[in-house]
């Protein structure tokens, strides 16, 4: 599929569909944990099968798990039943283990075996695209750094994070490439930790790393979809769009309106019900009414697509995101 093709088909189109990163749900509806989940390819590509069968999505997007490229680095992760996994420990306390830590093999740990469910989503879905879910090069820094910690060294120890930061860009270029090789139409690209960062900062440790995957990466037929749920980007939108991303994503900490105004119209820009607030906790009908009054405020904008704020927890109940198709399909009929 030519993505630019479809980006600008959405943009065009009088009725839009909503395209939420929604895959953990699928827990729900095939009675198995988060832990069961991320162990199987057969579940992943069943479970975001089962979801596009549910819902009239523009894409089909996959679990945004941040553990994963930091897992295979060598992190340590925590797991649950019913949680995403999350990283654990700092893996690199100096200069030294910056120097000599090594970039992994695409497919070590958990890797293999989440380009594997891809493939197999890509063979069962074929009536939208289907977009797989990476962790962004200052995010997956931060996590083997100490995602509080990177902040610190960005001053202190500037050589450093941009030692790890290249190794963290080597590997992402490698993984988003093996995507590429399953059929996939692109990657939804998760930076939220440089969304917490200064405009120079910015410019200095996170957009020069996602502007280089970017221009490795995307092609006519593979996207790169930016996402940053981080509460400053509404001051860094420059920085941001200086990727040059075929889309944006954002998160529900900043104003969607304020967002369009500031991103170019030719772009796709996508947003922000709060996952967890409103699709996790709210009830159908505060979901219907928030999804409905986001739609009225952004209506001007051809290039909004509306989405959920970030990924959709595993437990979030089915009846809110029901609720947030309903309010999508009613508003454009």
């Amino acid at each position: 599929m030519n993505m630019r093709s479809w980006a600008d088909a959405l943009r065009n189109a009088k009725i839009k569909k909503a395209m939420p990163i929604l895959s953990f749900p699928s827990v729900q509806l095939m009675g198995i944990s988060v832990r069961e989940l991320i162990a199987s390819a057969d579940m992943q590509a069943k479970g975001m099968k089962m979801i596009a069968d549910r819902i009239d999505s523009a894409a089909s997007v996959s679990m945004m798990d941040l553990s994963v490229e930091a897992e295979a680095f060598g992190a340590a992760v925590r797991f649950s039943d019913d949680e995403v996994p999350t990283v654990i420990d700092t893996l690199i306390t100096d200069e030294e283990e910056a120097d000599t830590l090594t970039v992994p093999t695409v497919g070590v740990g958990r890797t293999g075996l989440y380009i594997e469910a891809i493939r197999k989503a890509c063979e069962l879905i074929t009536d939208r695209p289907v977009f797989a879910g990476v962790i962004g090069p200052y995010s997956l820094a931060g996590r083997l750094l100490d995602v509080s910690e990177i902040m610190i060294l960005c001053y202190e120890e500037p050589d450093m994070v941009h030692t790890v930061l290249r190794k963290a860009t080597d590997f992402l270029i490698a993984y988003m490439n093996a995507y590429k090789s399953t059929g996939a139409a692109g990657v939804v690209v998760a930076e939220p930790l440089a969304g917490l960062l200064s405009p120079s900062l910015m410019e200095e440790f996170a957009s020069p790393y996602m502007k280089e995957i970017v221009d490795a990466v995307q092609t006519d037929d593979f996207a790169v979809i930016y996402h940053n749920c981080g509460n400053a980007v509404e001051m860094l939108a420059d920085e941001i769009v200086s990727c040059g991303a075929m889309a944006y994503h954002f998160g529900n900490a900043v104003n969607m309106k304020t967002m369009l105004e500031k991103m170019p119209s030719d772009i796709l820009v996508m947003g922000n019900i709060d996952p967890i607030g409103e699709l996790k906790n709210g009830t159908p009908d505060s979901v219907y009414a928030k999804t409905t009054e986001l739609l009225r405020e952004c209506a001007e904008y051809d290039n909004f697509i509306i989405s959920s704020g970030c990924d959709v927890p595993p437990m979030a109940k089915w009846e809110n995101i029901d609720a947030f198709f309903c309010a999508v399909k009613d508003f454009y009929k």
